[in-house]
């Protein structure tokens, strides 16, 4: 029967942050370059985040007048996936963003200058050899490089320029790196690799310290390198990935209150 072509609103991701009473339906991501669950549809970054526009119509309008890039590129589809690390540029009003995650595991629409919206960096998620022995990779967001630094391995992160669609750069995963969490219970923290244990057979296990001194494990899938040493490639948000407890979050509030 073919894929789905409907999504309910109360099916939709919590991360969206839609109401539940104005409407049945929600955006259904197109196929893309990335996983439906972990996307924003470019009519919700739009209408509910920006507020570029009021109805999915004016985000046609809009789309359609190819005032919207993502990666350096027009898209003019609604429902396009914009995922972790995608560069959001709007020239009719100079503006760029990338999308992070903050420490609630919510997509963060991170505002960023125009030099730093030349680059993204990419997840290696596979290294390969094709036809004719031509050496590849593929990353996070489904892009296929082709003759790529023999350094390169799997889980490593490479800088990526957007402008010649080439390699400017890369990070390998290593102990003493900064890192961000894009899945799991820990969705959106930081931290500095401490150590990574082997489990052959299942899920390598890797132990991180946010600025803060906590600590805190996830699975090796779920760890995405952003920069060497403590020092992040890109500009990230304000709260440098540390996840608060109710207490501590409460305490910020009061005293920003007084």
């Amino acid at each position: 029967r073919g894929p789905k072509k409907h999504l309910k609103r109360l099916n939709a991701p919590n991360h969206w942050m839609l109401d539940k009473l104005s409407g049945v339906w929600a955006p259904k991501p197109s196929a893309g370059p990335h996983k439906t669950r972990e996307c924003i549809p470019m009519v919700i970054l739009l209408r509910n985040r920006l507020k570029y526009a009021l109805t999915r119509r004016e985000v046609f309008l809009i789309a359609a007048q190819r005032h919207i890039l993502v990666d350096s590129k027009v898209r003019t589809d609604t429902r396009f996936p914009i995922g972790f690390m995608d560069v959001v540029s709007i020239p009719k009003t100079g503006e760029n963003f990338r999308f992070l995650y903050d420490a609630k595991g919510r997509f963060f629409i991170h505002r960023i200058s125009e030099e730093e919206a030349k680059f993204k960096l990419c997840q290696v998620k596979d290294v390969a050899v094709g036809k004719n022995g031509i050496p590849y990779i593929v990353t996070h967001d489904g892009r296929t490089v082709r003759y790529p630094d023999p350094l390169i391995k799997v889980h490593d992160t490479i800088k990526f320029s957007l402008e010649t669609n080439t390699i400017v750069g890369h990070v390998s995963f290593d102990v003493g790196n900064l890192a961000m969490i894009v899945g799991g219970n820990n969705l959106g923290r930081m931290g500095i690799i401490e150590r990574r244990e082997k489990h052959p057979g299942s899920h390598d296990i890797v132990h991180l310290k946010d600025t803060a001194g906590h600590q805190f494990a996830t699975r090796l899938n779920n760890v995405f390198i952003v920069g060497s040493g403590s020092s992040s490639l890109v500009s990230v948000p304000k709260s440098q990935g540390v996840k608060l407890s109710i207490m501590e979050e409460r305490q910020i509030k009061l005293r920003s209150n007084c």
